[in-house]
């Protein structure tokens, strides 16, 4: 028997979670959260997490899983992600994955390519040349080797650019070439793939803008507050790497002033959005709506239940 899952793909402030409360009222079904923070505790307001009531409407799996301070991985996502989507098909219901963090996508749908473990001197090295020219030198540096990988990774995130860089010294190939030659998962899935993004990129511009202020306005700050009191939490977690959180971070470190929070929270958010459009690009079969259509929501009814 094989099991058939739909799956929202979007870029962050695309309507994601709007569309699959939606469809939770035209079908039997339960969502499983694609989203790398949200599997966090007490990360809330940041994480655009579904409210108490909408987790009352529809069971959610995956969110609130971890502390903060427990690094979740996409291997492991894929793991409990299997256990999630057989456990609704015994109920009857159908799966619905919903969220932006692609590589959770990859690792369920495709397997994740074994990588080789850490090499302390050559991540030493990186490190030494790093403090010496900047990660943005070492961002342009992996683009000439990797530049599928470059587009993916943050020129903000050290630990991604070292890690890509060590894995091509030590394997000659780049990480992206690992990824495409990944093994798939043998959970016998059919995937209905669709991708939620506005056409226009401009509004999805500002969505992001206005869900930041949003977030501060609803106590964002005083959130990453009680995590930074926290003696087991700190920046270098994956956690607190997510968008927003690592500025509000830096904030409360006095490392940059208030007005620089929202400038680079809102430039960071808008960066991930396009890396995740650009996963979304390469990824292959997939169907697009754009979430601005005054007719998105009956396109996106239409292709389901022409493919369920």
């Amino acid at each position: 028997m094989r099991f058939r899952v739909i799956c929202l793909m979007g870029p962050t402030a695309s309507g994601k979670t709007d569309f699959s409360l939606r469809l939770a009222e035209e079908i039997p079904c339960e969502i499983i959260s694609v989203d790398s923070a949200m599997v966090y505790k007490t990360m809330d307001i940041g994480t655009a997490k579904p409210t108490p009531e909408q987790r009352l409407q529809v069971k959610h799996h995956l969110i609130d899983i971890a502390d903060p301070w427990h690094p979740y991985s996409a291997a492991k996502f894929a793991q409990d992600a299997v256990e999630a989507i057989r456990s609704i098909h015994l109920q009857g219901k159908t799966p619905i994955l919903v969220g932006g963090t692609m590589l959770y996508f990859k690792a369920l749908q495709q397997g994740l390519s074994p990588l080789p473990p850490a090499d302390e001197g050559i991540r030493a090295r990186l490190m030494e040349e790093a403090m010496a020219v900047g990660w943005a030198e070492m961002h342009q540096r992996l683009a000439k080797v990797d530049p599928l990988a470059a587009t993916r990774i943050n020129p903000n995130d050290p630990q991604r650019i070292q890690r890509a860089l060590e894995v091509h010294e030590i394997t000659n190939k780049s990480l992206s070439s690992l990824w495409e030659t990944a093994g798939h998962s043998d959970l016998p899935c059919d995937y209905i793939n669709i991708a939620i993004a506005p056409h226009d990129r401009t509004m999805l511009h500002e969505n992001i803008e206005q869900r930041f202020h949003k977030m501060m306005q609803e106590g964002f700050l005083e959130e990453v507050q009680q995590l930074y009191h926290c003696d087991n939490i700190h920046i270098d977690l994956p956690s607190i790497r997510s968008v927003g959180y690592r500025q509000a971070w830096q904030y409360l470190a006095g490392k940059i002033t208030h007005a620089q929070l929202y400038e680079m929270g809102i430039a960071a958010t808008r960066q991930l959005a396009k890396r995740q459009l650009t996963w979304l690009r390469h990824w292959g079969t997939m169907h697009w709506i754009d979430s601005m259509d005054n007719n998105a929501y009956q396109n996106l009814l239409q292709h389901l239940f022409r493919h369920l």
